[in-house]
């Protein structure tokens, strides 16, 4: 063992540097107010660890994602609790992150030669806000949606920059797979890494200029390990022991899938968001940029610049009367902020979890329809016609119903276009007469209340009916109405079967239903990823 320390050590220095960092010097005074630091730090760990593990059953794409987040907390060992340790984390993650600012700001520890130490703190508070801000929109429930809609609407607003900033955020418009793209990418390539050098720089400038000590304090300075080390550790295991009760107590609430066409929806930030939200809605009209940009924008700058502002000689805590009397102030203001907008937040109509249940149109399709949207995805029908009330170069789709159109007029017009529909500019659809059923049953299915749900249907789902369809499975059993009876209904199979039970069924039937007369499926593992989502997801019938 001592030859392996001893060539690490030659090798890579691990064990000085360990050395340095646990008998580092630091001031007699300091105690039990400088473990918020190391909690804060934690608290980021705790962060990336249960992100990875979210991560590996994600599926970072709109309408996919909402599922595997409703996949992670009903069926994968350990996933509520995985969940919970997440979305609560964030939250006690920036508790954390504000009482170490509260603290620097309050023992004055910002001041020279320690400026540039509380700026990159500055900027880790706002990270820490980014992380909030963007990992809202991934579980792509209605609270999300609504929420991602707002934050994009304020950003909208700032001078000059605003439709720059709508446009980078993908929110120019409606919130669809631009904005998601690019709110996880923020949330999961960008901002980690960022945190994690921006915390470094901190740590290196933290040690570089050292605690700081209370003054008058002339003790003779002591080491880190052991004494310091143990109250932070204490620190540590009591956040944590509080976030570990939370994720287990409190469920973390998951809506409806997002619905972009329910406009009754009122949306509501983040608790720690609210208080901005209260401000806003003492500005009306133009004033509106005051309030969502320019005072928020004045009040981080303040918060830089307090180093600048505040440059007299470090005093006693009990001196730093005004830093006292500021700090109540912005504590009372946000907190009777945030009280005002939970007070005036309408009742949710949504109950946790059981409003997952909630039908959506795309989950009323028959397979044979699912499997026509697909086509209607591969053949880019979209480019032509753009959908209800918007001009394009081929007509509204949605009004083909309505127009009494049907299987027998949009086949042979899919073949020959120019034909059906003299001076048509559109091509002829290259695929088999099966497939064209398929595809005229969906665009009749089409209406303009229904079409932006139907075309939000996740790609799992689309793809495990054209599976479905491949496979005959319509001859034995009935999804939604279509197929024949000679097997059980399939409607609601997610609420009496697991994923587990799904899979063997299809490996070997007569394992899981003895007496079946059903053939064994060989899919592959991609194919039966798909399949299982789809009927997993199939609502009950009725």
């Amino acid at each position: 063992m001592h030859k392996i320390v001893e060539w690490l050590e030659h090798r890579t220095g691990i064990q000085t540097v360990i050395k340095d960092f646990l008998y580092e010097d630091i001031p007699a005074s300091s105690g039990w107010h400088q473990v918020i630091g190391s909690m804060a730090v934690f608290s980021f760990i705790i962060q990336v660890f249960t992100g990875i593990l979210l991560a590996f059953n994600y599926a970072p794409t709109p309408g996919d994602s909402y599922l595997s987040v409703k996949y992670i907390v009903t069926e994968l060992t350990g996933g509520r609790l995985i969940r919970g340790l997440h979305h609560w984390g964030a939250s006690i993650m920036l508790i954390i992150v504000v009482l170490h600012m509260l603290q620097v700001f309050l023992y004055g520890a910002y001041k020279k030669p320690r400026e540039a130490t509380w700026m990159v703190g500055v900027v880790l508070l706002l990270i820490t806000l980014g992380f909030g801000l963007t990992g809202y929109l991934l579980p792509w429930d209605n609270r999300a949606y609504w929420g991602t809609v707002v934050t994009t609407q304020i950003a909208g607003q700032a001078p000059i920059a605003g439709p720059y900033l709508a446009r980078l955020l993908g929110g120019e418009g409606r919130i669809g797979v631009v904005t998601f793209a690019r709110f996880y990418a923020l949330h999961v390539l960008l901002l980690p890494p960022l945190t994690m050098i921006l915390i470094g720089i901190h740590v290196y400038l933290v040690r570089k200029h050292g605690v700081t000590p209370a003054v008058g304090d002339t003790a003779p300075r002591r080491k880190f390990f052991p004494e310091q080390v143990f109250k932070d550790t204490v620190g540590v295991t009591l956040g944590f022991l509080i976030l570990f009760t939370l994720a287990i107590v409190a469920d973390v609430p998951l809506g409806k899938l997002a619905d972009p066409t329910d406009t009754n929806y009122v949306p509501r930030p983040e608790w720690y968001f609210l208080f901005l939200f209260q401000t806003l809605k003492f500005f009306k009209g133009p004033m509106e940029a005051v309030g969502s940009v320019v005072l928020p924008g004045l009040a981080v700058l303040a918060l830089f610049l307090i180093p600048f502002i505040d440059r007299g000689p470090l005093v006693r805590l009990g001196k730093r009367t005004f830093a006292f009397a500021f700090a109540a102030l912005a504590a009372i203001a946000w907190s009777g902020l945030t009280a005002a907008a939970i007070s005036t937040t309408p009742k949710n109509t949504e109950a946790a979890d059981s409003a997952v249940e909630e039908l959506q149109a795309w989950q009323q399709l028959t397979p044979p329809e699912l499997e026509g949207l697909g086509h209607f995805r591969k053949e880019n029908c979209k480019t032509c016609h753009v959908g209800a009330g918007k001009r394009g170069i081929g007509p509204d789709l949605t009004q083909m119903a309505a127009a009494h159109r049907n299987a027998g007029w949009m086949v042979p017009h899919f073949k020959r276009p120019s034909q059906i529909v003299p001076g048509s500019s559109m091509p002829p659809v290259q695929l088999t007469d099966p497939q064209l059923n398929a595809l005229s049953a969906f665009v009749l299915k089409l209406t303009p209340q229904n079409e932006a749900s139907l075309l939000s249907a996740p790609d799992f789902a689309v793809q495990g009916a054209s599976i479905y369809e491949a496979n005959h499975c319509g001859a034995c059993h009935q999804i939604n109405g279509a197929g024949m009876k000679m097997g059980p209904a399939l409607d609601g199979v997610g609420q009496r079967r697991d994923r587990a039970w799904l899979e063997q069924h299809f490996v070997d039937p007569k394992s899981t239903s003895p007496g079946s007369i059903m053939p064994p499926y060989k899919f592959e593992p991609q194919e039966m990823d798909a399949m299982v989502k789809y009927l997993l997801q199939l609502p009950k019938a009725g």
